[in-house]
């Protein structure tokens, strides 16, 4: 017998009915274990706000499927998932927050995602922990951390104050913009955006800096194992190579116009014969002006200059020809009661100013010409026009050698070959300080 349309009516599924959830209850008995299966309701905001704490305990509410909510005696609410783990089959919780913050809808696609991961044979605790961790170093190990420990590191490397402008060209061109990121999120496209408009500006030395020390940052992440593979390596070849500045020097045939100027300079006893030291020893500018009476030793005929003063980073030794031990014996007289070799104006107990030379050779006209630097490119011409052996001369200029091997061979047998290459520079300039005295008689 058919139903009535209104009857038909009524037999329709509610949709606004909630689905119900099987909850398994495992109980124990002699033959054995025996599951029963019972219904549970899914909870509802008005349910949960109707359940009022309990004073002596707590109170569980089930929305199934492992999914509950804990009341406690104080009245705070937090959602549990109860599971088991996929692998050692062992029951487990897994904390989805506190309630209302945490909502309902919020707490079933949680179990929903959990489920999807155990399908996976994926632990949900397990996972989010890993994922929590990955977040919080990612926020500890930014482009700025790395990079305070890469300063540390060079510190030890390399002298204090190159270290210092190290870091204050990161601190002004690329720290603002990269700092905050995590290593692991740094594209090359990241550095090519700060670094271009440097570029643009046509300071390519600043951006061959920058980019060595963006890829040294990156090294120290991926020793550390933050990051897979350093893709900065090669950034520094989307920018044009910084041109090669040569110093201004003079050639080798118009020393005795340089010896006949010094002469007649109006200068200082002390700038003269810095000049000349320089001249002599084919030393950088803030070497001569350094130079220590203590790292001079007379007996031996030598002048190591410690390895925190070298622009390389290694102890460097100079033989001191007869004219240089002549010219240390007139300076001895005047400052051998001081510290450095060239005492300050100023401040006696300190030395010249490594700029001191320039300043002078622009006063005797070879502004343009000749700077302090320039009097070692001076040396070297000669020398290579004369036929040293180039290796000697590299060695003389401090240059590194790259092959570990010769460079442990110039340190201990290069010393006492240089000797005659020194006496033959010096003679050169005694020879042109002499033409020049000559021809005023």
């Amino acid at each position: 017998m058919g139903l009535s349309a209104a009857e038909s009516k009524h037999a329709q599924p509610n949709p606004t009915v909630l689905v119900t959830y099987v909850v398994t209850r495992t109980i124990a008995s002699e033959t054995g274990v025996t599951k029963m299966a019972r219904r549970v309701p899914p909870l509802t905001d008005s349910k949960i706000a109707k359940t009022k704490p309990l004073a002596d305990k707590d109170t569980t509410l089930t929305d199934g499927d492992g999914l509950f909510l804990r009341i406690k005696s104080n009245g705070s609410k937090s959602w549990i998932f109860n599971y088991y783990h996929p692998i050692t089959k062992k029951r487990k919780n897994i904390s989805f927050g506190r309630y209302p913050e945490v909502s309902l809808a919020k707490a079933r696609k949680l179990r929903s995602d959990c489920r999807e991961q155990l399908a996976s044979d994926i632990d949900p605790k397990t996972y989010r922990d890993e994922a929590k961790h990955e977040r919080k170093t990612a926020h500890e190990n930014t482009f700025q951390v790395i990079a305070e420990q890469w300063i540390k590191k060079k510190e030890t490397e390399v002298k204090a104050t190159t270290a210092k402008k190290s870091w204050q060209l990161m601190e002004k061109h690329v720290l603002p913009f990269l700092g905050k990121m995590p290593v692991d999120t740094l594209k090359p496209k990241h550095a090519i955006d700060v670094i271009r408009p440097i570029s643009a500006r046509g300071n390519h030395e600043t951006v061959k800096r920058l980019c060595r020390h963006i890829n040294e940052v990156m090294r120290v992440a991926l020793a550390s194992g933050l990051i897979d593979t350093n893709y900065f390596v090669d950034i520094t070849k989307l920018f044009p190579a910084p041109k090669k500045k040569h110093m201004p020097t003079i050639t080798p045939d118009r020393l005795p116009e340089l010896m006949q100027r010094l002469s007649n300079a109006h200068i200082s006893t002390n700038t003269r014969y810095l000049i000349e030291w320089q001249l002599h020893t084919i030393t950088r500018p803030i070497e001569a002006a350094s130079a220590k009476w203590s790292d001079i030793n007379l007996q031996d005929k030598i002048w190591v200059i410690p390895a925190e003063q070298m622009k390389m980073g290694r102890d460097h030794v100079i033989p001191l020809s007869q004219p240089v031990l002549k010219l240390l014996s007139r300076l001895k007289e005047m400052n051998g009661h001081r510290p450095y070799v060239f005492p300050g104006h100023r401040e006696p107990l300190g030395h010249l100013n490594s700029s001191t030379a320039n300043v002078a050779l622009k006063r005797m006209g070879f502004h343009g010409e000749l700077v302090a630097h320039g009097l070692r490119a001076l040396a070297s011409t000669a020398l290579n026009e004369h036929g040293f052996d180039p290796d000697l001369i590299e060695t003389a200029l401090a240059h590194i050698d790259r092959n570990a091997t010769r460079r442990a061979y110039n340190r201990a047998e290069y010393v006492e070959q240089r000797r005659d290459m020194m006496e033959w520079w010096s003679n050169q300039i005694i020879d042109a300080a002499n033409l020049n005295a000559s021809l005023a008689q």
